[in-house]
This record gives C-alpha cells, structure tokens and sequence, in this order.
C-alpha cells in the first residue's frame, strides 16, 4: 500500500455545487442587504459617513425650520452622539405596520419621512432621499441608542446589528429633560471599516460647512477624552466662509446672491427652490470649491455646478461682447471663466436626483436651468453696477483663453501639413481642440438639422448619415471608401482605416470623442450596431484609445401637471423601465392616474434643438456611453460581432434567436 498522502480537499465554501435549483436563490431580509455589501450603501474606508447620516437627519430639521442647536459629541468609547432640538421621530405605532415609527426608522431600508414633497409632507427640502441613511448607521454599529422628546413625553430603544434589543419605552418628561429633539449614539463597527478612527479635520470641514449654510443654527463639537468644544454660528453665511477659505486674494471683490422661486407657474420652479452663493476670481492659486444641495456636500459637483459655470459664463461673455473687449482672433470657453473662479454654491432642490447612496454628485437636470436663471442675470447686473471690476474680470478671463489657444496651437502643429477636403455634409465645430472637440454621427437630415441647431457650435460637430450605413465586417479594406458614408466618416475623424494589429497615425484625428448618435428604437439600435462593427473591424485603435461613444437620447417624454408645490415639468424617460419609473413617481406625488401625457419620439428629428441640447447634447446632462472591449477582450467581442454581422453566420443567428427570441419584447 502506498504510504503517499491524499491530496488535501478543497474547502466545502470554495467547492461550487452543481445543484442550482429555486432553493439556490437567497433573500435578504431587513438590513442584510447591508452588512453583505456595505460598500453600497456608504463609504467604507472610515465611519465618518454613517455618522453624517444622523448629523444631516438633525440638519434637515433645522433646514425645516425646527431646529437651532446640533450638539456632536466624540466619546471616550470610541461611539459618537448627535443632540438636536428638532420636533423628534415620533415614537407611536406606524399605522399600517403596527411598529413603533422610530423602530422603522431604524430597522427598515426605504422607510422614512422624506419622500413625500407635496404640501402635506413633513419636509419639503431635505437631503434624506431614499429611506436608507440611518438604518445603514444602525446595521454598521455595534451598538445603537435612541432617546427621543416630544409631547411631553421621553421615548428610548436601543440596537445591536440593526436589531432590536431593548424595545422602545416611554415614560412622562421630567423637569432635566428636553422639551423636544432627538439624540443618537452610536457605536460604529470597526469590522466593516478599514480604518476604526473618524477622520477629525473631515469631521471638522462637515460641521462648520453645515453652520455656514444655516445662519443662525449653533453647532457644537465635544471632545469627552480632553473636555474641548468647539462651536460655530455664522451670521455672515457664505461670504465669510469663502473668506477665511481662500489662500490668494482675489483680484475683484466677492460676487455674492441668493435668490429663490417664488412658486409663480411662470418660473417654473417650486416655491423655495434656488441657490445661494458666493465667487471669488484669483489670478493664481489652486481654486476653493464647495457645492451643497440642501446642505449635503456634493464632493464630485454635478448639475447645480454646471449652472453656476453656465450663469457666469454667459454674463461675463456678455458683458465682454458689449464692451467690444475681445481681441481678433479669441474664442471664449465657459473654462476660461470658470478655471480661475473658487466658490461656495448651495443649492435648494425639491426634489433631487444624486448618484449614488453617498450623493457625492447631484444628476437632477432641472437643478443646471434653475441656477443658470438666478445667476445669469444677477451676475450681469453686478458687472454693470462695477464696470471697473468687470473689465478687470474680462482682461483676466481673456487670457486665460489666450493661453488655452496657444496650447492647442502647439498641437496643432505637429499634425501633418497635408490638408483632406472635409465632406460637405460635416457641420464643424469652431475649436481645434482635441480635449474638447466631439462629433456627432447623426441618422437622417432631419435629426441631423435639430443637432446643428441645438449643438455648442464651438465644440460639436454634426455629420448627417443617409439611410442605413454598410455591414463592412466583411468588406475588405481597399474598398471601403467606395461607400460614400464610410468615406466621410474617415475623413471627417482624420484617421484612416486600419486593423487591430496595426499602428495608425492618430495624429491627424480632429475629435476627442466620436458619438453615435442614432434614434432611441429598433432602427437606430441597428444603425448603431452597423457604425459599432464598421469602427470595431476598422477603426479599432479609436475604441481602445476610448474615443467611441454612445448617445442616449430618450425614447418617450411625460408631460406632467403641477402636483403639491411642484410646477408643471415635462419629464424624459430612456426607455420602458424609466418611463414605468416616472409614472409610478408621479402617482406617489399625488398625480392623478391618467392626468399626464406621454409622447413617443418617432426619430431625433421630431425633437426641437433645445430638447435634443437638454436631453442629448449638453455635456452636465446627457448620458454618454463609451464603447470598450467586453471581457476578456477583443478575441470574444470578435467572436460575438461575427455571429452577428457575418453573412455565413445565418444558422448561429438562427439558433441565438431560438433560444433568446422569448426574452426579447417586440417594438411594433
């Protein structure tokens, strides 16, 4: 017998079973969601975002106009407590799940009372979204504890895990305790960070920033361990924030103004949104910039930014056109202006759409148009009352714009000097650069006609295509121009065809970014696919360069009445599912079933210029897809575009159909 040891077995949890059956798919229940994929939900590298959940909860209710205190104290435990004397989490029983409503706060994902903005709703702005903030701090904490005052009364409960463990109970007020308010305590668990310790100079940024944008509320930092307290109350607001922030001096004094809707239909806006803000233009120096939406600090910008950009812009090109103060020869780009500016924007939206649980970037399109409205002209006057300032301001902008020019000179001359005729149908774009440039493929002269109106014509280029393009996956490469379309688009990029294992001359390429843009059916998704096999077979060195991408145009528009203090909107939906998702809001605001009405877009043409630049065009709110190999790289995407586009290829479409064809819903 042989003494040879047995090859050790794998571990049970590495084996994959070979059953997979309807016991093989788990539900998660309660607040599992989140102790699997923390990730999802907050950020994990420290707890500082859990506990900015309950600081933003106390924050909402001052911003609601029930608040003047927000106490934070740091615990020689290593747990935190936030102390506010907002109205209190009621404490009742829900009256359709027959639990007390603080235990829902806590406990469920999607419960809380944030959702609904109609004139009945507890808050009309805040930054509680989606339900989710504080039952995530309660799932991530080893321990959590909730004392809550209102009605003369004094409620407790407290948590392990996001369950329960001491139940709520209520006793009647005491002369010690508060009239009303909420205090969280938490113990953040540390098996779900990488790092235990709450970031204090982030923590520090956070609560000056929120006393900052509520003038009046008084924030407190307790440390127990060395008995400090810090405490912040603004009366300057923005202005003396921006201030004390900057490190070089700004060359015009501060552009500052606040101006919100008034709830008139002619705005429309909803009653109480608008914007907040102050800018400072430097000559030097890396810029300050905070944005806010309803005192959530947004890190990565978004919409609200883009309007403040496209607001300053359009004032100060303005104010420089009338001034005949533009030499020959310059081109204004709203980063010529914005480069040099720092700023604080906060932002009041009713009903705002971010990326993400950690709402780092706000997406809401309607929050670019609203403060673009109030910037815009507040900035023209301010530079006609200060003229002096303005030409300052313009002297500064020019030069940045100088600059950029001579930069982009220098590219340009290292481009080879042979000049190709450009095809007459190529609408182009005025910049020669290349960062900025972008060129639209467009299906059809009609589409094609709404785009060059609608476009940037500094920066977006429109090329019209005839009818369906040519399935070149089997043409070979000497005859490809023998099609007009194909020889256009060659031409019009500037880089001719090649294979994948060849080194095209890129140099001469005249776009950053080449964008199908086809209509949102069946026939443009099959002239997207023809325009994706003609630059994957040959063109490819652009898609792994990534300069292919994808617009998303939309397929239906809602028009929307006005409901509760939201105006009359007219909202766009991608597809089935996005428009299923806009009905479905739009009854839960209150709408009446069938008080809408939705239009479907037959092709690109059927939509005016400022519809395709809205939902399309405008880089701060379209959705731009760009193309990359699928995994594992170009060898399988290979394989798939043969099967599809190859004419030998007909009995594996065939059987691709057979087996697929059930899933695919028909677009008659």
């Amino acid at each position: 017998m042989s003494s040879k040891p047995s090859p050790k077995a794998a571990p049970a949890s590495t084996q994959p079973s070979a059953n997979y059956g309807e016991g093989s798919i788990r539900v998660l229940k309660g607040l599992e969601p989140v102790k699997q994929r923390p990730g999802m939900y907050t950020r994990t590298d420290n707890p500082l975002h859990i506990i900015q959940e309950v600081i933003d909860n106390a924050a909402d209710e001052a911003l609601a106009g029930f608040g003047k205190r927000i106490a934070v104290t740091l615990h020689a435990d290593g747990s935190v407590s936030v102390e506010d004397d907002g109205r209190g989490i009621p404490f009742g029983l829900h009256p359709e799940e027959q639990v007390p409503v603080v235990e829902i706060v806590f406990t469920r994902l999607h419960a809380g009372g944030k959702f609904d903005k109609g004139s009945g709703g507890a808050y009309s702005f805040s930054g509680g979204l989606h339900g989710v903030g504080v039952s995530v701090t309660n799932a991530l904490s080893t321990r959590l504890q909730v004392m809550v005052c209102r009605d003369k009364q004094v409620a407790q409960l407290a948590f392990s895990g996001g369950d329960v463990i001491e139940p709520v109970t209520v006793r009647p007020a005491a002369s010690g305790d508060r009239k009303n308010g909420t205090t969280v305590r938490a113990w953040p668990d540390a098996k779900y960070f990488e790092s235990a310790e709450l970031p204090r100079a982030e923590l520090v940024h956070m609560l000056r920033s929120k006393a900052v944008l509520m003038p009046g509320v008084t924030i407190t930092l307790t440390h127990e361990k060395s008995g400090e307290t810090q405490t912040w109350l603004y009366k300057g607001g923005l202005r003396d924030y921006l201030t004390q922030t900057l490190t070089t001096d700004p060359i015009i004094p501060l552009f500052e103004g606040e101006q919100y809707a008034s709830g008139n239909e002619s705005e429309n806006f909803a009653e109480g949104e608008g914007a907040a803000w102050c800018v400072a233009f430097t000559e030097e120096g890396s810029p300050m910039r905070e944005s806010y939406v309803n005192l959530i600090p947004t890190v990565a910008g978004g919409t609200h930014e883009a309007g403040l950009k496209d607001g300053l812009f359009n004032a100060i090109k303005g104010f420089i056109e009338m001034h005949s103060l533009l030499p020959k020869g310059v081109k204004l780009m709203p980063d010529d202006v914005f480069s040099r500016a720092s700023f604080v924007l906060s932002a009041k939206v009713l009903d705002p759409q971010f990326q993400g649980q950690t709402k780092e970037r706000l997406n809401s399109r309607d929050a670019l148009r609203l403060v673009s409205t109030y910037v815009k002209p507040a900035m023209e006057l301010w530079l006609n009352q200060h003229v002096d300032y303005g030409k300052k301001l313009a002297e500064l902008v020019i030069k940045q714009a100088q600059a950029r020019q001579r930069a982009g000179q220098k590219i340009e001359k290292k481009k080879g000097s042979g000049v190709a005729v450009l095809p007459g149908k190529l609408t182009d774009c005025e910049s020669r650069d290349l960062a900025l440039n972008e060129v639209f493929l467009v299906e059809g002269d009609s589409a094609g006609g709404s785009a060059k109106m609608g476009r940037d014509k500094e920066t977006q280029a429109v090329l019209p295509l005839r009818g369906k393009v040519l399935n070149a996956w089997e043409v070979e490469r000497d005859l490809l121009f023998k099609n007009n379309e194909i020889h256009d688009i060659s031409v019009a990029i500037g880089v001719d065809p090649h294979g994948v294992n060849d080194t095209p001359d890129l140099s001469g390429l005249r776009y950053g970014k080449i964008c199908i843009l086809s209509d949102a059916d069946v026939d443009g998704s099959h002239i997207q696919v023809l325009l994706l096999t003609l630059f994957f077979r040959h063109f490819p060195k652009l898609i792994e360069t990534g300069h292919i991408y994808i617009a998303r145009p939309p397929l239906f528009r809602v028009d929307a009445p006005a409901r509760g203090k939201k105006p009359a909107a007219k909202l766009y939906a991608l597809d089935e599912g996005e428009l299923t998702a806009t009905l479905d809001k739009l009854r839960k605001e209150g709408c009446r079933e069938g008080a809408w009405s939705i239009s479907r877009f037959k092709g690109l043409g059927e939509m005016n210029a400022e519809q395709l630049w809205e939902t399309t065009l405008n880089p701060d709110t379209r959705r731009l897809l760009p193309v990359a190999y699928g995994e594992p790289g170009f060898a399988s995407t290979e394989g798939s575009f043969n099967k599809l586009m190859g004419k030998g290829e007909a009995a594996a479409r065939r059987e691709l159909m057979e087996l697929h064809g059930d899933a695919v819903e028909i677009d008659i």
